[in-house]
């Protein structure tokens, strides 16, 4: 959510979105200390990444509580536009339905507000339950990326699922 367009958080039916500040860094990571989300997440600069200017970070809010992020970027050629995100929640809010929330939420934001067509997301081909909420809001696999990512945990490289949704499959 760039704040320069309207500066309001993103309401989903049950989460909030809104832009992340230092002040959610203890949250954020408190759920990055946590075995189910340091198996998928390593993220030693977030501060940094906080005022990035190639994405844009924003807390996920649940009963006025910061419960994960997901972080949005777009391609801006016009021959390849398309949009990305990444999330993670913490572990205590898992099993809620926040997940497909939370992508729902961006989603819709991305394709009504930004105007995307396409948009991807990329998690570890082995991260079968970010797999599954993501297919249920209507991400299609499209091929494995070998090899992707770094994973801190093996000390191996790990492939990633690559994962994409046109803005007519998107499932409420």
């Amino acid at each position: 959510m760039n704040t320069e367009e309207s500066g309001a958080p993103i309401a989903g039916r049950r989460i909030v979105l809104r832009r992340a500040v230092e002040e959610d860094a203890p949250a954020f990571r408190e759920a990055l200390a946590t075995p189910e989300v340091a198996r998928w997440w390593v993220w030693p600069n977030m501060t940094a990444e906080l005022a990035a200017e190639d994405h844009t970070v924003l807390a996920v809010t649940f009963e006025d509580r910061v419960v994960g992020m997901v972080q949005w970027y777009e391609e801006p050629d016009p021959d390849y536009r398309h949009a990305g995100m990444d999330l993670f929640l913490h572990p205590d809010v898992h099993g809620q339905g926040l997940g497909g929330d939370t992508v729902r939420t961006m989603a819709r934001w991305l394709i009504d507000v930004r105007g995307h067509h396409r948009l991807v997301i990329d998690p570890d081909a082995r991260n079968t339950g970010a797999i599954a909420v993501y297919e249920r809001c209507g991400f299609r696999r499209v091929g494995v990326l070998r090899r992707y990512w770094y994973d801190h945990v093996t000390g191996e490289w790990s492939d990633g699922m690559l994962l994409d949704l046109l803005a007519e499959e998107l499932r409420d």
